[in-house]
């Protein structure tokens, strides 16, 4: 059972049925109440007209034994005095009007003159208002339940006389049985056909999750991302869903590839440093006075720095959260620019205090790759500046080299791409400064762009939230 309800199918075809059968039962109640009192009403009615007809026999001074009391309706006359007058023929028993009485009681013609009045009613006037109870009456050996209604007409020389008369109430239990009869029958098939159309409406509706599923499936055993799960030609959450889990797929495809490049490339350029560094080695070895020392410490700082760089790169991909620390941008660019030993490239600083939250350490290797890559490709001066430009902290490295192409200003940015004047400039650089920096800024809320610089270099723009 508890299966049987894990489905999205089960659960929607239980979901409607019991609303549905909800529904049913309270339209159901309203219409079975609704019946009856519409019937209980008639019931009524008929009761008053039997009662009025009697009493107006009895206004028009007809005597008890005289009056027309044959028909389907009980009737029952009582005097000021509470003494049955005139009862219906086989009135065998009767309840609900309050007096039970069956037997008319004979009465000595002076207690007729002695009478007293009902000073709210004249002589031969007969009650508005009537009185309705419930009860039942058994008439001639057959018992059934009645409406009764009560009607007073005062009666000269008689004063006020009572008249109770009552109407079956056989064809409202016939009907409301009926209609009951018909809702148990009518209800559980009503429901059965909402159930199964329920069941395959559902059934064709998520036919495309399935597929969608099973492809899935597909894909996770045979490891295959270039599959795409099918996308149906509607316009519904279905679809959206599909082109959701394409693009995902998509998005994972490309971040597999990427991180495939990422370790074939890491490969390649962890080879050309341990090759150079264990060749210098075995040389040494063999032959002490040949050992480069010079050429093996540069390769170990080159494969360090390389070592470095791949790390700090797999905890950004991890989700590295950067810290809260509040930072002083102009005092850190002043930090990085003292470690630097001076040389042909001069550096100019325009720095203005302003203060961002971040990783101090992340921040540094950022501002460190991006004075690196101005220093490499400068010709003769770097300009940084550091300033505030509403809610954002601005850092410009500015280099008066040949500046970056516009059609490679993005790709720059990719792990391992050197341009092709960078690699014969520079043999010692892998090409993970610029990657780094922007993954850096990106888990910063910052950006990182490059453009022209007024010196007809690069111009590199960083840029983080200040607040």
């Amino acid at each position: 059972m508890r299966r049987l309800l894990g489905s999205v199918r089960s659960r929607a075809t239980l979901g409607a049925t019991l609303v549905v059968a909800v529904a049913l039962v309270a339209a159901g109640a309203a219409v079975v109440l609704a019946l009856r009192a519409n019937l209980t009403g008639q019931a009524d009615g008929q009761a008053e007209s039997a009662a009025r007809r009697v009493a107006a026999d009895l206004a028009g001074h007809t005597p008890f034994d005289q009056l027309d009391l044959e028909g389907d309706n009980p009737v029952q006359v009582f005097d000021q005095d509470g003494r049955l007058r005139a009862v219906s023929e086989d009135l065998e028993r009767i309840s609900g009007t309050g007096r039970g009485a069956v037997r008319p009681e004979a009465v000595p013609a002076s207690d007729d003159d002695d009478e007293e009045h009902d000073d709210s009613l004249e002589a031969g006037e007969i009650s508005e208002e009537a009185a309705f109870s419930e009860g039942s009456a058994t008439v001639d050996g057959e018992t059934e339940d009645y409406r009764f209604a009560e009607v007073q007409v005062e009666v000269d020389g008689q004063g006020t006389l009572t008249v109770y008369a009552g109407a079956s109430l056989s064809a409202e239990q016939s009907a409301v049985r009926t209609a009951l009869t018909a809702m148990l029958v009518g209800f559980p098939l009503l429901l059965a056909v909402v159930a199964a159309v329920t069941w395959l409406v559902t059934r064709r509706a998520l036919r495309p999750v399935e597929d969608i599923r099973r492809e899935m499936a597909a894909i996770t055993a045979s490891e295959d991302l270039a599959r795409r799960v099918p996308q149906p030609d509607t316009h519904d959450e279905i679809a959206r869903l599909a082109r959701t889990t394409n693009e995902t797929l998509a998005a994972l495809e490309a971040s597999v590839e990427r991180q495939r490049r990422f370790v074939a490339d890491a490969s390649h350029e962890l080879r050309s440093p341990i090759a150079s560094l264990r060749t210098q080695l075995e040389v040494g070895a063999a032959h002490p006075e040949l050992l480069d020392v010079d050429g093996a410490v540069a390769d170990t700082v080159r494969l360090q720095q390389l070592a470095a760089d791949l790390l700090l790169l797999a905890r950004l991909d991890a989700g590295e959260r950067p810290g809260a620390m509040r930072l002083d941008l102009a005092a850190l660019v002043r930090e990085e620019l003292s470690q630097r030993t001076a040389d042909r490239i001069r550096v100019e600083a325009d720095l203005e205090q302003v203060e961002v939250a971040g990783s101090r350490g992340q921040l540094a290797r950022v501002l460190g790759n991006l004075l690196d890559n101005a220093q490499r490709h400068a010709r003769s001066r770097v300009t940084v500046t550091v300033r505030a430009e509403g809610s954002c902290a601005v850092v410009e490295v500015a280099d008066d080299g040949d500046g970056v192409p516009e059609a490679e200003r993005e790709r720059i940015f990719e792990r391992f791409v050197r341009l092709d004047d960078a690699r014969t400039r520079d043999d010692g650089g892998a090409g993970l400064g610029l990657a780094i920096a922007r993954d850096v800024a990106l888990r910063h809320a910052g950006a990182l762009t490059v453009a022209d610089a007024p010196e007809g270099g690069a111009l590199f723009e960083l840029r983080l939230p200040a607040d």
